[in-house]
């Protein structure tokens, strides 16, 4: 079988491909994942952005000041009034890797566009990309199919200088997908943020900020910041800080104006410096716990050559911007400091709190180690796996199901992959956590087991998976388990949240088959359609987990699993949430579920 493998294996078998067959055959490489848009990561808000990107980039060269972004029946339509692309290059920078203006720093000094490929993969993955280029009274137009040139045009021309990029992205890529429009008003938001002065007019609705990163950071926080918002902006560095009361610390990091979620070096170096400045201005040695916990920050630089860990730019790698940043944070937040003393003491006395707290917690950690100790060596219910976060790439594909009962948990065990798949079993319903202080969960056997298992017991830094997955089942029982570890999850770790590491198992309701087919269905809608396809079919509702055969599970766990991502739209809503679904306010919530209860099993 070797011999014969090998004589196979010749010059006839090297494929080389061009860009654009590149672009199609491997997306990944060059938008992330694909999706149909109902997570904000999808490929269809890559292929937004990248063109927004763009639109910004000449604003921050100075050219325009508004940008005109249409949405509508899956197209996409963004008009900049800057520049326009040089009309004799039009099509070479839609559609020819390695050729634009981002190369040229006298062109442009801090892209966000920043390797000339993001248009070109916008070209190459849409059904239809149309490009026009105003420009000193001519225009130059070029209409493109699936990154094809099919039609070209020129002349002259009385709209303003700039250039309007539509697109349709193929659903021969990217399936039946749809914009949620809440992400991409969100992203719009950002956009203003960082680039005070810009406003951009999404189908119909402005937006636009005076004060940047201030704005930013008074709208998430709201009420709950302890002080008046810490604000600096240098030539190549912008950033905002206060404290809340809430646990953890929660930052907004950009370079360039792409938001990095994963942070790097230079929110490193905004962390080591905030420490530094706090120290020297209060002339003590408080440890970096004490100083951030309860921080929310924003953080926004400028890099001439920014170093990226992949094309969707989620995490800044320059080493060499650091001494630089901590230098600037250093300052900013002395003069913040020395200019608002009263804000000074505020801060002091969240620091002392913090001290204060942290001692207290960390008795009662080193009672809960010894316990769990005395009860046994391993952790009680969890079954791992041998690959964790920090393991390379398939360490980062690692994940952890939350799940009650022994029923629901043999199911997913005998149908995981080992390798990436561990499974943690709750014994029922945990204790609600919500208002308790830190030590309770600390004082709670299960909840410290689970900690333990998740690697968080310490140090979120400890995380030993790449996701959290509540896997809970589809009835009231199952939901109401879901929202007492979401609200221990974003009562004590909001970081995990607020970093897309928590995630709820879509599992289906129904199994619709006749003799000659079976579909799963994740809803009634589905399951009446799946009906209606399928002659002489049966219908099985699955209640639990525990009753979707472990040969039949395996596929919703595998390759095809079904996500939902836990996302939080601004910090400030988070309480007032679990306050009103997990305090105390029994007769308002009773009447809210009555007026709202829908059901349409």
């Amino acid at each position: 079988m070797a011999k014969s493998a090998s004589k196979n294996y010749d010059e006839s078998k090297i494929k080389t491909l061009s860009s654009l067959e590149h672009i199609r055959l491997r997306t990944g490489m060059y938008i992330g994942r694909l999706g149909d848009g109902s997570n904000k990561d999808d490929g269809i808000y890559i292929l937004l952005k990248e063109v927004v990107d763009n639109a910004i980039d000449e604003f921050i060269m100075g050219a325009g000041t508004r940008i005109d972004v249409r949405i509508g029946n899956g197209t996409v339509a963004v008009r900049d009034f800057g520049r326009g692309i040089p009309l004799g290059k039009v099509i070479d920078c839609v559609s020819t890797i390695n050729t634009g203006a981002k190369y040229n720093d006298d062109v442009f000094q801090f892209s966000v566009g920043l390797n000339g490929v993001g248009t070109k993969a916008v070209n190459a993955l849409s059904e239809r990309f149309r490009v026009v280029s105003h420009r000193e009274g001519s225009f130059f137009e070029a209409i493109f199919e699936r990154g094809v040139l099919v039609a070209q045009r020129e002349g002259k021309t009385r709209e303003k200088a700039g250039t309007l990029v539509e697109f349709t992205p193929d659903p021969k890529i990217f399936g039946d997908y749809a914009f949620n429009m809440e992400y991409v008003e969100r992203r719009a938001w950002n956009y203003a943020y960082l680039n005070a002065g810009l406003t951009i007019v999404l189908n119909g609705q402005e937006f636009a900020s005076r004060n940047g990163l201030l704005d930013l950071l008074s709208d998430e926080v709201g009420d709950g910041a302890l002080y008046d918002i810490g604000y600096w902006r240098g030539d190549r560095i912008e950033f905002a800080f206060t404290h809340n009361g809430e646990y953890g610390e929660e930052y907004f990091s950009f370079v360039n104006g792409q938001h990095t979620s994963d942070g790097g070096t230079h929110l490193s170096a905004f962390r080591e410096g905030f420490l530094k400045a706090v120290n020297e201005f209060f002339q003590a040695s408080y440890r970096g716990e004490d100083v951030r916990e309860g921080i929310a920050a924003a953080v926004a630089v400028k890099l001439k050559d920014p170093v990226f860990e992949s094309q969707t730019k989620n995490k800044l790698g320059n080493s060499d911007v650091k001494p630089w940043i901590m230098q600037e944070v250093k300052r900013g937040v002395d003069d913040y400091l020395r200019r608002n003393p009263a804000a000074a003491k505020r801060l002091q006395e969240k620091i002392v709190s913090n001290e204060r707290l942290r001692t207290e917690l960390n008795v009662v950690k080193k009672e809960a180690k010894e316990a769990a100790k005395r009860i046994e060596l391993k952790i009680p219910k969890l079954k791992d796996c041998k690959r964790h976060l920090g393991d390379g790439p398939e360490g980062d594909e690692s994940m952890i199901f939350l799940t009650e009962g022994l029923s629901a948990t043999g199911s997913i065990v005998s149908s995981r992959d080992v390798m990436t798949q561990a499974v943690f079993s709750l014994r029922g319903k945990p204790e609600n956590m919500y208002a308790r202080k830190r030590t309770a969960i600390y004082k709670n056997e299960e909840l410290y087991n689970m900690m333990m298992a998740l690697g968080i017991e310490n140090s979120l830094e400890d995380l030993r998976y790449g996701r959290i997955i509540i896997a809970t089942d589809a009835d009231y029982d199952g939901f109401h388990i879901r929202n007492l570890l979401l609200t221990f999850f974003l009562g004590y770790f909001e970081e995990l949240v607020t970093q897309g590491r928590v995630h709820i198992l879509e599992t289906p309701l129904f199994r619709v088959r006749n003799k000659k087919e079976t579909r799963y269905c994740y809803s009634a809608k589905e399951r009446d359609e799946a009906v209606a396809a399928l002659p002489g079919a049966e219908v099985t509702r699955f209640k639990g987990l525990g009753e979707i055969n472990p040969s039949e599970f395996g596929q919703f766990i595998g390759e095809d699993i079904r996500l939902v991502r836990v996302d939080v739209q601004t910090l400030k809503a988070v309480p007032e949430v679990l306050a009103f679904y997990m305090g105390k306010n029994t007769p308002e919530r009773r009447d809210y579920i009555m007026k709202n209860l829908v059901s349409d099993l």
